[in-house]
């Protein structure tokens, strides 16, 4: 069975750090978006690099796909198709958010529950030590959690250690 490959929004697909920047990191672009959360007037900015959609689709061969987004379904109405995606499955996150244990972040708990003893890979800005030592103390399956800079967004780099874990697992 193929790991599981938790994809984050906002910070690895929408380096939304570099919103306020002269321009967006290169590959970028901005699209304007009104999810149904979203309550201001003016649309959200979105910046999304469409090489993503082909390098995760690329990935399909080593992961299944799983949206680990507070977007959740309406990843799969605005993200999927600027990237080329096909729907995907989504983690449901009820709301309020809950802290989670010993300094982790709030999602941690949903995505090992969400991936029930299998190998994961998890890309996500919020990440940090505390995350990946409850992974590996309380999921019985290998996991990669990769933090990744909000002001970059996912690099070549990222899609490399990805595959490397795959082929390794």
């Amino acid at each position: 069975m193929k790991p599981l490959l938790f994809l984050d929004v906002d910070g690895p697909l929408n380096p939304y750090g570099a919103l306020s920047a002269p321009a967006p990191p290169d590959g970028f672009h901005p699209h304007r978006m009104r999810p149904a959360g979203w309550s201001w007037p003016e649309p959200l900015t979105v910046l999304l690099d469409p090489d993503h959609g082909t390098r995760l689709r690329a990935l399909q061969r080593r992961y299944e796909l799983v949206w680990a987004t507070t977007w959740e379904d309406e990843a799969n109405a605005w993200i999927a198709p600027v990237l080329g995606l096909p729907p995907l499955p989504y983690v449901d996150f009820p709301a309020p958010a809950v802290p989670g244990p010993a300094g982790t972040f709030w999602k941690t708990r949903r995505l090992l529950a969400y991936a029930d003893g299998r190998r994961f890979a998890w890309v996500d800005d919020d990440l940090t030590e505390a995350d990946d030592l409850w992974a590996r103390r309380h999921h019985p399956a290998p996991a990669l959690l990769l933090q990744i800079d909000r002001s970059v967004g996912l690099r070549q780099a990222d899609f490399d250690r990805l595959e490397r874990w795959a082929d390794a697992g």
